[in-house]
């Protein structure tokens, strides 16, 4: 009876510590030449390291460009393209390979009068080396925002929100695909409220594709979506979080990680553990405040490598960090 109490009392004490933490490796700020640099992606292509965000004088209006760095080690960057359309914003550029091996950015582009907003579309480029890229294509429209596609068995993924005709207070968001990244064909509006927008969507080994969804309305906390082929019927679940910038990835060991903006206690960008009933648990906060999160994350060579911006050192900057996980 005895051993059985000690027994209980060990597996109670077990199950009460805390799990283990990811550390902060390293990180450095990588760009901080424009104005307001901001709201980023990383990719790793052809053995070297790209990143791109948004060079512009503000976080709003004006003629906002696309910058894409490149680093071989992940050390040293160079600005490897700039990226712009007369008298549009380009703004959230996200990275994706396609499966003819370009490099391809999806990025919105909006039309301000001054810091009046007016209209927007997406944007689409590609590019065979990294630096020279296509002119920005417009794709789906006016009023759409596809903010990132996820690539998978030649079709490219993603969910565009806007706001509907006469609904000026609820936004859609709708799962849309494309086999060549232009011509996209919308798949299901997620049944999703309080202004559902910034959505990435992954893919689990059986094929289940998830998605994690920024929500500007109601208590903001983010949902997350699981759905199986064709990816019509969704099933939700309610976050304990508000996400900005949500993103997330899964390892080679099955665990999900995710970052975004976190924003008791004010702005931070941060990493936390991520799991399909809806969990999210903030793990680790990078260095960053203010202005701050859209993060590209890559897992390589054991390490999470996170692109983020930040303003908590005093100007926006874009910033790398390494992260080992538990």
């Amino acid at each position: 009876m005895k051993r059985h109490a000690v027994l209980l009392l060990l597996a109670f004490t077990s199950s009460a510590q805390p799990a283990p933490a990811p550390a902060l490796v390293r990180v450095a700020r990588i760009w901080d030449a424009g104005a307001h640099n901001a709201f980023t992606d990383l990719i790793r292509w052809r053995n070297r390291w790209y990143c791109t965000f948004r060079e512009a004088d503000a976080h709003v209006g004006g003629d906002g460009r696309i910058r894409v760095l490149v680093s071989a080690g992940g050390e040293a960057w160079t600005s490897a393209a700039l990226i712009g359309e007369d008298r549009i914003d380009l703004r959230d550029p996200k990275l994706s390979i396609t499966p003819d091996d370009r490099l391809m950015i999806v990025a919105g582009g909006s039309v301000y009068e001054g810091k009046r907003f007016v209209s927007r579309q997406p944007r689409v480029m590609f590019s065979s080396d990294g630096s020279t890229w296509s002119a920005p294509e417009r794709i789906l429209g006016d009023g759409d925002w596809l903010w990132r596609v996820t690539w998978q068995e030649g079709r490219a993924y993603g969910v565009t929100y806007r706001t509907e005709p006469g609904a000026s207070t609820e936004w859609t968001a709708t799962l849309v695909s494309s086999t060549d990244g232009r011509t996209f064909d919308r798949i299901t509006t997620f049944a999703v409220p309080g202004r559902p927008n910034e959505t990435t969507v992954r893919f689990m080994p059986d094929g289940e594709m998830v998605a994690l969804v920024r929500r500007e309305g109601g208590d903001l906390k983010a949902w997350l979506g699981r759905s199986r082929a064709p990816y019509t019927s969704w099933t939700w679940r309610e976050t304990p979080q508000q996400i900005g910038g949500p993103n997330f990835i899964r390892l080679p060991d099955g665990a999900l990680w995710a970052t975004g903006r976190s924003y008791p206690g004010g702005p931070k960008t941060v990493v936390g553990r991520l799991s399909l009933d809806g969990g999210y648990e903030p793990a680790l906060t990078l260095p960053s405040g203010g202005d701050t999160s859209y993060p590209g994350m890559v897992w390589h060579e054991g390490l999470l490598w996170v692109s983020y911006y930040a303003s908590h050192e005093g100007k926006t900057a874009i910033y790398l960090a390494r992260v080992k996980l538990p």
